[in-house]
């Protein structure tokens, strides 16, 4: 199953992809179910997936995208998780995971602009896969930590570099507004099926920047989500966004950053494609 979050006739509303169209499941579920990280919480995907028939199509060409998950109560972020992208930063071998957070409202949409901020030219792309927890767990075990995921999803973790770099502190050059593209949907892990040789890549106005299979990550998915939540409580809607390979755009010679008019697609074999432009913030 596919589910997006999304806005017809200026309404929020959340839904099931189905060839080229969305089941409107927030007009359906109405005050039960307003929003998917609701629907997680509340187990309702399942039911979902079979009153999808009672439900209102609407063309995806007809729709607003909207970051899969608008609202999670946390994003975790899980940095130089690829060997290669280590290596090329010159960053010494740790044995947990490197964290930083990153704000809700610093999201944006599958076709909607990663905006390039004012104060700086060094905006970066970073192409990963995202986790979205299914249900709540604290000292998860590894082994149980599959039966906390609710879905995956792509995420283009945008990073103004010099910002990032001001402390050793990653968080002010992580949530600029508009720099977190997420989508374009959460697809069920039954639907994915096993990550390990699934490649992702990124494409810059058509040519490949990063590519790397899922099985390339220094700290695996389970591994994650046991680490995070022995140091936070996780929630339905949460998001893990779990790393991105070697090829960012600040460790090339020279450096190559994000401007308006560019086109970065994220892509996960099977998952889909993550595209958005860039724009100038105005």
């Amino acid at each position: 199953m596919r589910f997006i979050s999304f806005k017809t006739g200026g309404r929020p509303s959340w839904g099931l992809v189905d060839g080229d169209d969305v089941v409107d499941l927030g007009a359906l579920f109405g005050a039960q179910a307003p929003d998917l990280k609701t629907a997680i919480a509340a187990g309702l995907l399942p039911q979902a997936r079979a009153r999808a028939s009672q439900g209102v199509r609407v063309p995806l060409s007809a729709i607003e995208w909207l970051p899969v998950i608008p609202n999670p109560d946390k994003i975790l972020c899980i940095g130089l998780n690829y060997e290669t992208h280590r290596q090329e930063t010159g960053r010494d071998v740790v044995g947990k995971p490197t964290m930083f957070g990153r704000f809700a409202n610093s999201q944006t949409a599958h076709l909607a602009d990663i905006v390039r901020p004012k104060v700086s030219t060094q905006l970066d792309y970073e192409g990963e896969l995202a986790v979205i927890i299914g249900k709540p767990g604290r000292h998860v075990a590894r082994e149980d930590a599959w039966a906390h995921i609710a879905g995956y999803a792509l995420y283009n973790e945008g990073s103004v570099r010099d910002f990032q770099r001001h402390t050793h502190q990653f968080t002010p050059g992580k949530n600029f507004p508009g720099t977190g593209a997420f989508g374009p949907w959460m697809m069920t892990p039954d639907e994915l099926g096993a990550l390990g040789s699934l490649r992702l890549r990124t494409r810059l106005n058509g040519e490949v920047v990063q590519d790397a299979a899922i099985d390339q990550m220094i700290f695996d998915i389970p591994t994650q989500i046991a680490y995070c939540s022995t140091f936070t409580q996780l929630e339905p809607g949460d998001v893990i966004v779990t790393g991105t390979p070697g090829g960012v755009g600040s460790r090339r010679t020279p450096p190559v950053w994000l401007k308006p008019g560019d086109v970065v697609e994220v892509e996960l074999d099977r998952l889909g494609v993550l595209r958005n432009g860039v724009v100038d913030e105005s």
